[in-house]
Formats: C-alpha cells, structure tokens, sequence
C-alpha cells in the first residue's frame, strides 16, 4: 500500500481517481478571520451556528463549515457561498448537481481533517490522545470481542495508542459507510496494534468484504491519531501540512 506523501508547497486543486487529498486545519482564528467564514455559510448553516451556548463552539463551527465551504469552491471552481449541500439517501452530507466530488471531515482537541475523493465515498476521523479512565469499558461496549481481548493484551502505554487507532479506524469505516451508528461498533473488525498495518479485518464476519475496503493511518500532527476509509483499491494520499485558517483565504 502506497504511504500517504506530504505536501510541501502550495497545491493545485486538481484531484483525480488516483489521489485521495486531505486537509488538516487549526480551529482558532482572530476574529476578523472568522468573520469571513461566516460570511459564506448559508442561512440554515448560520441558524445552526447561533444554536451553540458558547461563543467558542460558535467560533469553531464557523471556521470548520466556511473551511469545508472555501475548500470545495476551490475543487469545483466556484465561490465558497455557491457550493451547495444536500444529504444522501443514508443521511451523508453531500454535494447538490452532477459531481463525482466526495467529502468528509472530522475535528477534535482544536484541529480539524477535511478529506476529499473522486468517485468513491470516503470517510476520515480525528482523534487528540487522551488518558481515557474507563477505556477499558467503552472497547468492551463498542468494539467487537477479538478486538477488546487484543486491546487488554497490550501493556498500559500501547494500550491508549491502540485504543485510538481502533476507534479512528473505526469511525472512518461508518462514516463512508454513512450509517452512522447504525452498524454497530462490534459489527466489523479493524487492525489495531500500534506499528499494525491498518486494515479491515472482517465485516459481518466476512473477510472477503472486508479486503473490498481500504484504510490508512495519517500522522497528521503529534498527540493525533486519524483514519481514512474508503470501499476501492489503495489511492495515493496527498496530506497536507497543518494550515492556519486564513493560510485558505488566499488560498
């Protein structure tokens, strides 16, 4: 499997069936930045800003959508305020018109993953690592059982890591599935070892489903673990650096 490859300098935004492009983006921005985000999310994404108690949330909310708004203008050679959303026949946000352009994106502890792909649906999830003092309960209730009994194996150092490499895996899956939690946690199997390549063990109990899927680890920054998941054959990953929000309104 081809390892994701880093991009350096600024890219263009052409993106082909070869290549799967991935964005990590920081969530704080002066408030002038965040202003023209704002400015760009329709009428319903404003009422779903303004929803949130504190002004933080409200903040982030408005740097992740105007980003995936800025982004998808780019791919699509459109203004951000003219990308249009509607969601699929399983509840996935996705692209109005005749595109074969796909998205997904995730955020946790300040920063956010923005994923894009040409006709295959993908997924992509984010995690900060954390001490997690009932780790060992949720693998019990969310994971399958080979993968709780091989998560307890692990000495107490791995077992954090390989926790957050299960459940970013994990989460990728369903995300390009669309179900949500729909398909249960424990429905499918997924490698977890730290230094493990990272792979669909079984879906269903059925591994030849599984070899359809594909999954990579990407070291986006230090104390993250992140996913991708995809239903093809392996496709090269462009990451990019980790950007600063106005780094995209010149972008």
């Amino acid at each position: 499997m081809r390892k994701p490859t880093v991009s350096t300098t600024h890219p263009p935004f052409d993106l082909d069936a070869a290549r799967i492009d991935v964005w990590p983006l920081r969530l704080e921005a002066p408030a002038a930045v965040i202003e023209c985000f704002a400015a760009v999310l329709d009428a319903q994404e404003r009422a779903r800003r303004d929803r949130f108690a504190f002004q933080r949330l409200r903040d982030s909310f408005a740097l992740s959508r105007g980003a995936l708004r800025a982004l998808l203008g780019r791919y699509l050679d459109i203004a951000a305020e003219d990308v249009a959303f509607r969601t699929g026949s399983k509840g996935k946000p996705c692209l109005r018109g005749d595109t074969n352009l796909r998205f997904n994106l995730s955020h946790s502890g300040g920063l956010g993953l923005f994923a894009f792909a040409r006709e295959v649906e993908i997924g992509a999830d984010l995690e900060v690592f954390r001490p997690l003092a009932d780790l060992g309960d949720i693998a019990r209730r969310y994971f399958c059982r080979e993968e709780f009994e091989e998560l307890m194996k692990l000495d107490a150092r791995q077992r954090e890591d390989a926790f957050f490499l299960c459940w970013t895996r994990k989460e990728a899956y369903l995300k390009a599935v669309g179900n949500g939690l729909a398909a249960p946690l424990d429905s499918f199997r997924v490698t977890l070892e730290p230094g493990q390549e990272a792979r669909m063990l079984h879906v269903e109990d059925d591994s030849e489903a599984a070899r359809r899927w594909t999954l990579h680890d990407l070291s986006v920054a230090p104390g993250f673990a992140a996913a991708l998941a995809y239903k093809a054959a392996p496709r090269e990953i462009r990451l990019h650096p980790v950007r600063e929000p106005a780094d995209l309104l010149g972008a």
